[in-house]
C-alpha cells in the first residue's frame, strides 16, 4: 500500500475528526425568545415567552421553570412575582414524539429603584498598623478584632482601636492568604482566600478548634453574622448564608441594583437587617438588604485614601466594623496607617 504523503494524512485526519464531531453533536430543535432585548426584568414585569420551533416538530407538551420552580404561562406570559433577585435560569422542557429537549435562557431580575447615595463624616481618627493588609474587621464588646492577608503575612489580631496596639496576634501558615472574619458565640470565624477552607478559633485563647470547607463558593472574601446565620462573600454576585453550627452553605442572595447584577462584595458587616460591604477596588461601600440582595444605597468614600500616609504598599479601602456602643462605623484599608470613625448620611 502506497504511504500517504503528509498533506493527505492531515486532510484525512481532519475529515475523520469532523465526521466524529458531527456524529456526536446534538442539534437543538427549539429556542426561547423573550420580550426584552437584554433579558432584564423588574418585579411584577410580564415575562413574555415565545418558543421557536423552526423544524416544525409536533410538540406534545412544554413545561416551564425558573430555576427548579415550575411556572405556568397564561397566553404566553408570566408575572414575575416572588422570584429571587439576580441571575435566574428560565427553562423549557419540550416533549415531542418519543423525545424531549431542554432549552434555557438566562434572565436577570433587578431592583425596582436606584440605590440612594450617602456620604461620610469623620468623627475620630485613630492609628492603624501600616503593615496590616486588612481583610476583616469586627468589634466584640468594644474590642476590635482584625484579620490580615498576604501569604507569609496573614494573621488574626486583637487590637486596641484607640492606640492601634496589637494586644494579641497569631500568624497563619505561610502558604495561607487570610481573608474576612466574624465573631459569634465566643468563636472567631476566619476565611482563607483560595485554600477552600475556613478556621474556627476560641475567642479568648485564639486556639484553632476546627476547620470548615467551601462547597459552592470557590473563594473566601468577607464574613459577617446576624446572630443566627453567618454571611459569606466570595467575589461573585452571591453572598452565601452559612449554618452557624456546621458552616454548611444553606443558600444565597445575589447583589442587584436597578440596572445590573453586581459582583465583588468584599469585607462585610451586618447591622439591623443590612449588610455593609466594601466594593473591592472601589472607594465605596454597598448597603445591602440582607434578605433580598438589593443594594439600597452606596456610600461615597472618596477622599479617605488621600488622608493616610502615601507609600508604595498602600492599597485599597477595605475593612468596616460597627461599634454598637458608639453607634458609629470604623473603616480602614490595606496597609493604611489610619482608621477612621465615621457616620453616614444621605446626600
Amino acid at each position: 500500500m502506497k504511504p500517504l504523503n503528509f498533506l493527505s494524512a492531515i486532510l484525512l485526519a481532519t475529515s475523520l475528526l469532523s465526521c466524529g464531531e458531527e456524529k456526536n453533536e446534538e442539534k437543538n430543535h427549539f429556542s426561547i425568545e423573550l420580550n426584552s432585548e437584554n433579558n432584564k426584568f423588574k418585579p411584577n414585569d410580564e415575562l413574555k415567552v415565545s418558543l421557536k420551533n423552526p423544524d416544525q416538530k409536533q410538540i406534545a407538551a412544554t413545561n416551564y421553570y425558573i430555576g427548579d420552580t415550575p411556572i405556568t404561562l397564561t397566553n404566553g406570559s408570566y408575572t414575575l412575582t416572588d422570584i429571587p433577585y439576580g441571575k435566574q435560569t428560565l427553562k423549557a422542557v419540550v416533549s415531542y414524539g418519543e423525545s424531549s429537549e431542554t432549552v434555557t435562557k438566562q434572565i436577570e431580575v433587578l431592583a425596582a429603584t436606584a440605590p440612594k447615595i450617602y456620604s461620610y463624616t469623620i468623627v475620630n481618627t485613630y492609628p492603624h498598623d501600616i503593615k496590616a493588609y486588612t481583610q476583616g474587621l469586627e468589634f466584640h464588646k468594644d474590642t476590635l478584632y482584625e484579620s490580615t492577608g498576604l501569604r507569609g503575612q496573614s494573621s488574626l489580631r486583637k487590637v486596641d482601636f484607640k492606640t492601634g496596639e496589637v494586644l494579641k496576634k497569631i500568624a497563619l501558615d505561610n502558604k495561607i492568604f487570610g481573608e474576612g472574619l466574624t465573631i459569634l458565640n465566643d468563636k472567631i470565624y476566619q476565611l482563607t482566600w483560595q485554600s477552600m477552607i475556613g478556621y474556627v478559633y476560641n475567642l479568648t485563647t485564639f486556639e484553632k478548634e476546627k476547620t470548615f470547607s467551601y462547597v459552592d463558593s470557590k473563594q473566601g472574601w468577607g464574613l459577617c453574622n446576624d446572630g443566627e446565620h453567618i454571611y459569606k462573600s466570595d467575589g461573585s454576585e452571591r453572598i452565601y448564608t452559612l449554618d452557624k453550627e456546621t458552616l454548611a452553605e444553606q443558600g444565597f442572595i445575589q447583589l442587584v441594583t436597578n440596572k445590573s447584577v453586581y459582583e465583588k462584595a468584599n469585607e462585610l458587616e451586618y447591622v439591623d437587617g443590612t449588610i455593609y460591604a466594601n466594593a473591592y477596588q472601589k472607594d465605596g461601600i454597598m448597603i445591602i438588604d440582607a434578605e433580598t440582595g438589593i443594594i439600597t444605597g452606596v456610600i461615597d468614600c472618596r477622599g479617605l485614601k488621600e488622608k493616610v500616609t502615601q507609600h508604595q504598599q498602600l492599597d485599597v479601602l477595605n475593612g468596616i466594623a460597627y461599634n454598637p456602643k458608639t453607634k458609629t462605623f470604623f473603616i480602614t484599608g490595606k496597609n493604611w496607617d489610619k482608621m477612621f470613625e465615621v457616620t453616614f448620611s444621605e446626600k
